[in-house]
């Protein structure tokens, strides 16, 4: 008899339920005396009473389509009729082609390949999902594989020694790599990509909770394992995977337009420097994964006549409490509370002056890291390992800023005014650091003066650190902007405010300061040559940019045979 999937939503359970509470809620649910076989779809935290802390799950499950025999289900607006979201990529790159206008598709001989600049999710994603199609892509990333970031970005902490091509920003599996591994996210996919790219995360090694959690993470231990994974994959499956090399410039060529006397500009090859050394590609497919941090790769596109244009970003600070604090004003002291591990927060607020102020990548028992990558700069972010078992909880507190700020205050009216923009702050913040990364309490912060010793908290930052004023290094209206908010996010966070609360900064890589522009068939307006993930502006996080990776996928599939 033919199954119907439903969908029950709504099942409350206390947090220290067992499985078999959740068993048993089902089978009430659906009136019948044992519990279905059934998957959790999705789990979160109901934490509005903290004296009755619940858990809030959605279930789906095959049941048979004879459904009158069992007409009192249907009563609950809680058990619904829902649609099984199974990601095809061949289906999907047979749409991308059938909404093309007039999209000419080419052909791959033997020896050509896609090439994909960068190896962050967008690279990675990208990268899997054509060599699984039997594309044999080549992956180029200018930094070392994970192994070598690790050892590199280790000796950074404690020597102060950047290697400015494998570093928190550069090498294999990119900045998301070296952060807390968040892949919830406000994109919509009705495709089924971001299921897709969930289980691909759960297959080579992430935990398979990220499948139903509401707010899903990996970890950057767990994270750095996938990511190795997911590159012996791309390999076995026909692709190659080449690191310490770096697009340098790329060739193209005029070409009569179909149909007409219009000239349209085709993509012919590329040049990498590999070790140091100069090497020419033939190259009539590029993928440009390159990240959000890749400054000179932004300028050498530029020159190349690249249609881009400066985008909105947000710049700010790292705050820091107690994780302890942090938990207690979230979750409150119940013995429950301690089940739920570390807490979270989302803060918004819009000054007096009409300056978005935001919480961002919000690291729940977590480190403070110093994530620079241009010598005689700092930057810095958030990193959690999986068990989110440290001291300290800390978040970005950033405010807005346009493509009209970095205009003004650089004096260029370019695409790339915000790259310089953020190099601007980054100089101060090595120079009011003394080359390491300036740390100010709170209550100094808020009076302009350099901090002259700690509080209670203690800084949990990796790399190395000096007491200083942090006005020195930001906007007159962003410090304004950033006090205000904290002072507003305390009446939600109890403690928030708190006078020793450390802030560092400065947070500048929050997303690209360029979007390289693209069509509807995601290509640049030279033909080939195909922009996605965060570097390119399209993305936000791990999620969306592995996301646009697969759509730059199907794609270049619909552009080109093999």
């Amino acid at each position: 008899m033919k199954k119907v999937l439903i969908r029950v939503n709504q099942i409350k359970l206390p947090v220290s339920h067992t499985p078999r509470d959740l068993d048993n809620a089902v089978a009430r649910l659906l009136h019948s005396a044992e519990p279905p076989e059934y998957r959790i779809v999705k789990q979160s935290v109901d934490a509005r009473d903290k004296s009755n802390l619940m858990y809030i799950y959605s279930i789906e499950l095959l049941l048979s389509s004879d459904l009158k025999k069992n007409p009192r289900m249907f009563k609950s607006k809680n058990i619904i009729i829902s649609e099984d979201k199974i990601y095809h990529f061949t289906e999907m790159t047979k749409q991308f082609r059938d909404q093309g206008s007039g999209l000419m598709v080419s052909t791959l001989s033997e020896e050509e390949r896609p090439v994909i600049v960068g190896t962050g999710p967008a690279g990675l994603f990208c990268g899997y999902m054509l060599a699984k199609a039997s594309y044999r892509p080549l992956l180029i990333e200018r930094g070392g594989s994970v192994e070598t970031r690790v050892k590199k970005i280790e000796n950074y902490f404690t020597s102060g020694e950047l290697d400015e091509n494998t570093n928190v920003q550069f090498g294999e599996g990119g900045a998301g790599t070296f952060s807390d591994g968040k892949l919830n996210t406000s994109t919509h996919d009705k495709y089924g990509r971001i299921q897709e790219m969930l289980r691909i995360f759960a297959q080579y090694g992430a935990d398979p909770k990220i499948l139903y959690l509401n707010k899903p993470h990996i970890g950057t231990d767990q994270l750095r394992e996938v990511v190795r994974n997911i590159r012996q994959a791309i390999i076995e499956l026909g692709g190659e995977v080449i690191f310490d090399t770096c697009l340098t410039d790329i060739q193209y060529r005029s070409v009569p337009e179909q149909g007409n006397g219009d000239k349209n500009l085709e993509l012919c090859g590329i040049t990498v420097s590999q070790n140091g050394i100069n090497r020419q590609l033939a190259c009539k497919c590029l993928i440009l994964a390159i990240g959000h941090s890749a400054r000179d790769t932004f300028y050498m596109l530029d020159r190349k006549q690249i249609h881009m244009q400066a985008k909105p970003f947000a710049i700010g600070l790292r705050i820091e409490h107690p994780a302890e604090m942090i938990n207690r004003s979230q979750y409150g002291i119940s013995k429950e509370a301690s089940l739920l591990g570390a807490a979270d927060y989302k803060l918004t607020y819009q000054t007096k002056s009409g300056r978005s102020v935001y919480s961002f990548c919000m690291c729940p028992g977590g480190h403070i890291i110093d994530a620079s990558s241009e010598k005689g700069h700092i930057a810095v972010n958030g990193m959690s390992y999986h068990a989110r078992d440290a001291r300290n909880s800390n978040s970005a507190i950033v405010v807005n800023i346009t493509p009209e700020d970095c205009y003004m205050k650089t004096g260029l009216n370019t695409s790339l005014a915000g790259v310089e923009y953020q190099r601007i702050w980054e100089q101060l913040a090595y120079q009011c650091g003394n080359g390491s990364v300036p740390l100010q309490l709170l209550s100094d912060f808020r009076e302009d003066r350099r901090s002259e010793g700690l509080g209670s908290v203690e800084p949990d930052l990796k790399g190395s650190y000096q007491l200083a004023n942090l006005r020195e290094c930001l906007p007159k209206y962003v410090s304004s902007a950033i006090i205000e908010g904290i002072m507003r996010f305390d009446q939600t966070v109890a403690g928030f405010g708190r006078e020793d609360a450390i802030l560092c900064g400065v947070e500048s890589r929050t997303s690209s300061p360029v979007r390289i522009l693209r069509g509807d068939d995601m290509q640049a307006n030279i033909k080939g040559i195909f922009p996605c993930g965060e570097g390119a502006g399209y993305a936000g996080g791990i999620t969306s940019a592995a996301v646009d990776g697969i759509k730059a996928a199907e794609a270049v599939a619909a552009q080109y045979k093999l």
